[in-house]
């Protein structure tokens, strides 16, 4: 993406914690994720970072995804990704597979209160 197209990329603001490694660097940083779209995010963090700096982001209820550093300001640098992400996903709660609650789906009427008795099934005192 140019950065003319990535300017009408809808984005919204967030407060999300992610992983970030640099190229072939061993070493894992958490980094703030300030705002996320499909095609890139803009991070937060203390590491040393530079414009052009191949990275992989390890982003809630996505995985890994592969970028480049597009920008670097003080502590806030923009990644864009190689491949479109659904960056709705991690806003969502977190879903792992040993969750058991989180491949539970629950029926429409699971949230309502049960229905009264029939007259018929209660006793008389």
């Amino acid at each position: 993406m140019t950065g003319v197209e990535t300017r009408s990329v809808a984005r919204d603001s967030l407060f999300l914690l992610a992983d970030i490694r640099v190229e072939q660097s061993a070493e894992l940083h958490s980094v703030r994720v300030r705002n996320l779209s499909d095609g890139g995010m803009m991070g937060e963090g203390h590491m040393r970072i530079q414009r052009g700096h191949r990275v992989s982001v390890e982003l809630r209820n996505i995985g890994a995804v592969g970028g480049t550093v597009a920008w670097v300001q003080d502590n806030r640098f923009g990644v864009a990704f190689d491949e479109e992400v659904d960056s709705q996903k991690a806003r969502r709660p977190l879903q792992t597979a040993e969750d058991p609650a989180a491949a539970i789906v629950k029926p429409s009427w699971a949230h309502r209160a049960p229905p009264p008795p029939e007259p018929s099934q209660l006793r008389k005192i």
